[in-house]
C-alpha cells in the first residue's frame, strides 16, 4: 500500500512540475513578442518509467483525470488582453489603396481607401478582405514598425471576401492560426486593426457573440463569427484573436445604424486558412464559378434612377467576347427560376459546376430573349 501511495505522489509531482515548466516557457514566448519570428510555445515532455508504476502485480497507469487540474496541465495558459496585444499586434498591418475611377464631370480621378491585414508568413504573405483591395491599381502595406511596402496581389476570392497579398520582406512576425471550430459563445475575442484608416494598431476587446451567423454581404451569403469587439470602417481585413493570441477570424463587416452598437463579424479562421492556401498555390480557388458577365444589382427605385434603368432587377453591365448576353440586358430568369436580385443568382450557381450550360432569359429592347450561357472558372 505504501508503494502505491508513494508512486502516485511521484506521478502527481512530475505532472505538476511539467505544468509549471510549460507556464514558464509560455510566458517567455509572450514577453519576446517584439522580436521577429514565429511565436513558439514549447512543452517539455518528461519520460520516466517510475511514473505510473504501482507495484509488480499491476500494469495499469494511474487515472490522471482524477487529479485536480491534471487534465488541463498541458493546455496553453490563457493570456491577459495586454499580453494578447503584445503578441499579436506585430502581425497586423495597415493597408492603403489607390484606384483610378471615372465619374461625370471629374473625368478620371484617383480614389483612396484603407483597411487592415494580417501577416501569415515571415516572408511577407498577408491575408485581407477582397473588398479592401478590389479594383485597386496600387496597394501599400504599412507594418507595425512604420515601414511601408508596395504589395503584390497574389489572389482573391469574392465568395469569401478574402485576398492574399505579398510584400518583399523577411523576418516578419506571422499570426498563428487558431481552430475556429473550437470556439464557444461567450469567450474572449480581441480585434486588432486600422479603424477609420487612420488608427493603425488599435486594440478592442469583446466576446464571441455567436458562432454561425448567416449574413448577406453584397449579395453573397456568408457564415460568420459575431463579436462585440469594436469594429469600424478600416478594421476590415484585420485580425480577431482568442485568449491564446491565436488568429480565430478575419474581420470583414460591421452592422451600422443609429441604434446599433457592438455587432461585428469575422470570417472564421479555419475557412480563411483553406482559402488562403488555395490562393497562394493557384491565385484563385479551384471550382469557383464565374457567371461570365459583370452584373449590377438594382434593388430599389433610387438605384434604378442612378443607373438610369426603367426598373429594379439584375442587369448585365459588361460581357466577355463570344457571350450571347449583351450589356443592358435585365436577367428575368435562369433555368426557369425567377431572378430578382444577385442573391438569387449566387444561390442558383451553388447548384452548378464550372462548364455547365444554363438557360438565361433576359429582357432586351422590350422583349424576352432566351440564350444559352456557359459558366466559367472564376480566376478572382
Amino acid at each position: 500500500m505504501k508503494k502505491k501511495t508513494i508512486a502516485l505522489l511521484i506521478a502527481i509531482t512530475v505532472i505538476l512540475s511539467g505544468a509549471a515548466g510549460y507556464g514558464g516557457h509560455h510566458i517567455a514566448g509572450v514577453t519576446s513578442a517584439g522580436n521577429a519570428g514565429t511565436p513558439s510555445f514549447d512543452l517539455e515532455i518528461i519520460s520516466d518509467k517510475s511514473v505510473g508504476y504501482i507495484d509488480e502485480e499491476s500494469l495499469s497507469m494511474p487515472d490522471v483525470s482524477l487529479l485536480s487540474g491534471a487534465s488541463d496541465s498541458f493546455k496553453p495558459e490563457q493570456l491577459t488582453i495586454p499580453e494578447i496585444a503584445a503578441l499579436a499586434s506585430s502581425s497586423v498591418v495597415e493597408i492603403y489603396t489607390e484606384a483610378v475611377r471615372s465619374g461625370g464631370r471629374m473625368g478620371q480621378y484617383v480614389s483612396e481607401g484603407a483597411g487592415s491585414g494580417v501577416i501569415i508568413s515571415a516572408d511577407g504573405y498577408i491575408v485581407t478582405n477582397n473588398h479592401v483591395i478590389e479594383g485597386s491599381s496600387k496597394i501599400t502595406v504599412r507594418c507595425s514598425n512604420g515601414v511601408d511596402y508596395e504589395a503584390e496581389l497574389i489572389g482573391r476570392d469574392r465568395k469569401t471576401d478574402l485576398a492574399v497579398l505579398k510584400i518583399d520582406a523577411a523576418g516578419l512576425w506571422p499570426a498563428v492560426f487558431g481552430n475556429s471550430d473550437n470556439l464557444v459563445t461567450g469567450e474572449l475575442a480581441v480585434a486588432i486593426g486600422n479603424p477609420l484608416g487612420k488608427l493603425g494598431g488599435t486594440v478592442s476587446e469583446g466576446i464571441i457573440s455567436a458562432l454561425s451567423r448567416n449574413i448577406e454581404i453584397d449579395g453573397q451569403m456568408m457564415t460568420l463569427l459575431q463579436t462585440t469587439a469594436a469594429v469600424n470602417p478600416g478594421n476590415s481585413g484585420g485580425g480577431l484573436f482568442n485568449s491564446y493570441g491565436e488568429l480565430i477570424g478575419v474581420v470583414n463587416a460591421k452592422s451600422s445604424g443609429s441604434d446599433i452598437e457592438g455587432i461585428g463579424f469575422a470570417i472564421p479562421s479555419n475557412l480563411a486558412k483553406s482559402i488562403v492556401e488555395a490562393l497562394i498555390e493557384y491565385g484563385y480557388v479551384p471550382g469557383r464559378i464565374d457567371f461570365g458577365a459583370a452584373l449590377v444589382d438594382v434593388p430599389d427605385s433610387m438605384t434604378a434612377m442612378m443607373y438610369r434603368v426603367p426598373s429594379t432587377g439584375v442587369y448585365v453591365s459588361q460581357v466577355e467576347s463570344g457571350s450571347a448576353l449583351q450589356s443592358g440586358d435585365r436577367i428575368v430568369s435562369i433555368d426557369g427560376r425567377s431572378i430578382s436580385g444577385i442573391t438569387d443568382i449566387n444561390e442558383l450557381l451553388e447548384e452548378h459546376n464550372v462548364g455547365d450550360k444554363i438557360s438565361v432569359t433576359v429582357l432586351r429592347n422590350g422583349s424576352n430573349v432566351t440564350v444559352s450561357h456557359t459558366l466559367q472558372q472564376a480566376r478572382s
